[in-house]
């Protein structure tokens, strides 16, 4: 008893710690003032809506308003059991993960690659070109990407499908035949993000000591063996961080390029979670169970990339936290 009022004697009282907080605040009043629009963004856009979730466990009315929320029954895990034992979704999820799966593998090192690549060119300005043309397709939106796309390899009237049929004597129909689509997909989707996402490599490699390479270059190591034993352990917690990113991603897939490129001839490989949620929760006007898929995706990625976290830091890597 002793020992336990000492140690509550010891330890400061809530107004002392709400003083010092208040102090520190204070002192770093500028630097919170400048982080100020990123919270309330967050705030507003991701934490506020957060309440929304309560329609994922009641039977609501697209045109009841709040009102209709509030008053709307519970159902509980109804929208749930209805998801999970629907005809569609063993397909929709092995489309997902298959999707994902092909992105991860083929374009989660293609940034890697790249930027070690663009780390060897010497010349500043063609290094600097390279870097500029590279980055430009993360700004074209997908809705320009796709048209790109159907303009080349379309079915009617591609630039490349075109030539193809042409020169083989076959038709070819990359964007309606399911063996194909798939590459579509991914093909494109690394296209439009292996110079973006290669920035944070370059930026990691810059950090990496030149001291290193200097006494690699004496033991007669050539740049291969450079890149190997010296840049990408240099690098590896980034690789470790963002591939964790990725993980917590898996059952995106990229809605937005899918919904814009995809057709009723190739729903059997490219339907997806996110486009069956889109045609039956918000185009069926069932906004319950939109919210209920939402919800579903939202817990399976946070225990993904939790187990992903775990997993790295098991291997010895710094992971997220």
């Amino acid at each position: 008893m002793a020992q336990q009022a000492q140690t509550m004697s010891l330890s400061p009282p809530a107004e002392g710690r709400l003083k010092q907080l208040g102090r520190q605040i204070w002192k770093f009043r500028f630097y919170y003032l400048l982080a100020l629009p990123g919270i309330l963004y967050f705030i507003i856009f991701h934490y506020l809506p957060m309440a929304g979730i309560v329609i994922a466990f009641k039977d609501i009315s697209p045109f009841g308003g709040i009102q209709g929320i509030i008053d709307a029954p519970w159902v509980g895990l109804k929208h749930f059991d209805r998801f999970l034992n629907s005809f569609f979704f063993q397909d929709v999820m092995e489309n997902t993960l298959v999707i994902s799966g092909l992105k991860i593998l083929f374009g989660f090192p293609a940034p890697i690659v790249f930027a070690l690549l663009l780390n060897e060119v010497m010349r500043t300005g063609f290094k600097r070109i390279v870097q500029t043309i590279s980055y430009l397709p993360h700004f074209i939106s997908w809705v320009v990407v796709t048209g790109l796309i159907a303009a080349m390899i379309g079915t009617s009237g591609g630039l490349v499908t075109e030539w193809l049929n042409d020169v083989t004597g076959q038709k070819w129909n990359f964007m309606t035949n399911p063996q194909y689509f798939v590459w579509v997909l991914v093909i494109s989707h690394i296209w439009k993000t292996i110079g973006w996402s290669s920035i944070i490599y370059l930026a990691a490699m810059s950090s990496i000591d030149s001291h290193l390479y200097e006494a690699a270059q004496i033991d007669g190591a050539n740049r291969l063996q450079q890149a190997r034993h010296i840049t990408i352990p240099g690098i590896s917690f980034v690789i470790v961080i963002l591939f964790i990113f990725e993980v917590g991603h898996i059952l995106d897939a990229g809605f937005e390029q899918i919904l814009l490129l995809y057709s009723p001839a190739v729903y059997s490989v490219s339907d997806i979670i996110d486009t069956y949620v889109y045609r039956e929760g918000l185009l069926g006007l069932k906004y319950s169970f939109a919210a209920a898929v939402g919800l579903f995706k939202a817990v399976l990625s946070l225990i993904l990339i939790l187990g992903a976290n775990g997993l790295a830091r098991r291997l010895g890597q710094p992971g997220i936290w």
